[in-house]
């Protein structure tokens, strides 16, 4: 019950209560779109993302704060709810022009253990092409930095 309170909370106020939420909420997206492109996605694809998510943030919290939004991000692409996976990577591609410092937060290696999940190969080959398009990303606004 505290926790699905808490959920609720962080989901009413992300913007007050979470530091550094556009940051997590960029990563999010990173996840959803890839994620949403496997129509039979599953536990192993939020796995995956939870378990990045410690990894970055070291905090269990924030970890289970990414995975409830990529999981928010799915339900809008799944229920139809004015948003699927192209405009997901276009407001992806706004907010990498608007900080272009989140091309470091592209971290391709997570996205192929997403891949992985996958047992569709059309499914797979699409989310390969989402992961080139990230990479393609990265490596622009990382030599647009320097």
């Amino acid at each position: 019950m505290a926790f699905n309170l808490k959920h609720y909370l962080f989901r009413a106020f992300r913007e007050l209560l979470l530091y550094h939420h556009n940051s997590l909420e960029f990563r999010a997206k990173l996840y959803a779109a890839l994620i949403a492109a496997n129509e039979k996605y599953g536990e192993c694809e939020l796995k995956i993302v939870e378990e990045a998510g410690l990894s970055i943030y070291n905090d269990a919290d924030r970890a289970n704060t990414l995975r409830l939004t990529v999981e928010e991000y799915l339900e809008k692409i799944v229920d139809d709810n004015g948003l699927a996976i192209d405009e997901l990577i276009e407001h992806l591609m706004l907010d990498l022009k608007d900080y272009p410092r989140y091309a470091d937060k592209i971290t391709i290696e997570e996205y192929e253990k997403i891949i992985a999940c996958c047992e569709d190969e059309e499914n797979s080959i699409y989310q390969k092409r989402i992961v080139e398009l990230y990479q393609r990303l990265k490596d622009d606004y990382e030599k647009r930095r320097k």
